[in-house]
């Protein structure tokens, strides 16, 4: 992975913290699209995907959500599928004990599985690939908690059909409640209501894509799997499947998709833990040559600068304090050589 490549995902993910770099603008020339910046950006070219398929031909659509702990907010998302102007042809719910998926109702329609699996984010994700064995020719990995605009599924459908190297894309959020407070779900329905296309198109590659809303060419993705030795929340575990995925063809993120992710805190990993993996899982995925060592220190060292700057003046929803306890104790682990990240089921 080149610099601009890892540059490219440390600002995916702190998108709502910091003003995106100008974006790649596509204009419409004679039915096609041309890509202005990206040879300023220092984007390789994509490799081809190996498993194209035919232009204009019918796109199985999946939506995957992966729960625990938040069976009403769950329900909502869900019941909120039945807006989307193209509905999708199943929905796969997982959670991890029947309590996880109280209250989900099937959107009219459209066909709903509710299954189980072990707890942790890349295992419940996997469970969901393997239960659409097939039956489905793009996967949209949602969070519980996120809101697609109404037109997403009917987008994305078209986007997949007209280009047949795309293998991942994401949207450009309306919002982002992931460092803040969090975002009600009638706020981000609202903003859903109001939005409508925008006129000029913003659309950027990436390296890696951000997991509260990944959707996947399934051909692409044959034999690739969430790594399961990311356990819980999975942190990175989203950066690590679809840099993978990435090998094999174009990931972009688009305006041409949108959506409000929630950032509800319900249903999160401890701050201890959640610390630990802010080191772990970087070492981890270093070691793994998923991502380069640059990424690597950056994404250890502003975690643990941020943390222990905030921890004698926390946020209210943050427990800075859990954090910067869980960095310390991966550190200590790196320097004993026995840090890895599933770990944190000890601590």
């Amino acid at each position: 992975m080149k610099r601009g490549d890892e540059a490219a995902i440390v600002q995916a993910r702190v998108s709502c913290a910091r003003p995106r770099p100008p974006p790649i603008r596509i204009r419409r020339d004679r039915g096609k699209r041309r890509a202005v910046r990206a040879r300023e950006l220092g984007l390789p070219k994509s490799p081809v995907c190996q498993n194209q398929g035919k232009r204009g031909a019918r796109v199985r659509l999946a939506v995957i959500i992966a729960t625990t702990g938040r069976a009403d907010l769950l329900a909502r998302t869900v019941a909120q599928l039945a807006r989307q102007t193209r509905a999708p042809d199943r929905i796969i719910v997982i959670g991890v004990t029947e309590a996880d998926t109280a209250g989900v109702r099937a959107p009219a329609g459209i066909a709903l599985d509710v299954i189980r699996a072990e707890r942790g984010l890349p295992r419940q994700r996997n469970a969901g690939l393997r239960h659409l064995a097939g039956q489905a020719d793009v996967a949209a990995f949602f969070d519980d908690d996120f809101v697609p605009a109404h037109d997403y599924l009917a987008v994305l459908e078209r986007e997949f059909q007209a280009r047949p190297g795309l293998v991942g894309a994401t949207a450009l959020l309306l919002a982002d409640g992931i460092k803040s407070p969090g975002i009600a779900f009638d706020e981000a329905a609202a903003m859903v209501d109001a939005h409508r296309p925008r006129a000029v198109i913003n659309e950027r590659r990436l390296p890696a894509l951000y997991g509260c809303n990944l959707c996947v060419r399934l051909s692409a993705a044959e034999g690739l799997w969430f790594d399961e030795a990311l356990p819980l929340y999975g942190w990175q575990e989203d950066v690590d499947f679809s840099y993978r995925l990435g090998q094999k063809g174009l990931l972009v993120e688009t305006s041409q998709l949108s959506g409000v992710h929630l950032g509800a805190k319900g249903g999160r990993a401890s701050g201890k833990r959640l610390g630990y993996s802010q080191i772990a899982n970087p070492v981890y995925l270093l070691r793994k040559q998923t991502i380069p060592p640059r990424l690597a220190l950056r994404l250890m060292g502003r975690n643990l600068l941020a943390n222990c700057a905030r921890s004698l003046w926390p946020e209210p929803y943050v427990d800075r304090l859990g954090r910067l306890c869980g960095n310390l104790t991966a550190l200590i682990d790196l320097a004993r050589g026995r840090i890895d990240p599933r770990r944190i089921l000890e601590l």
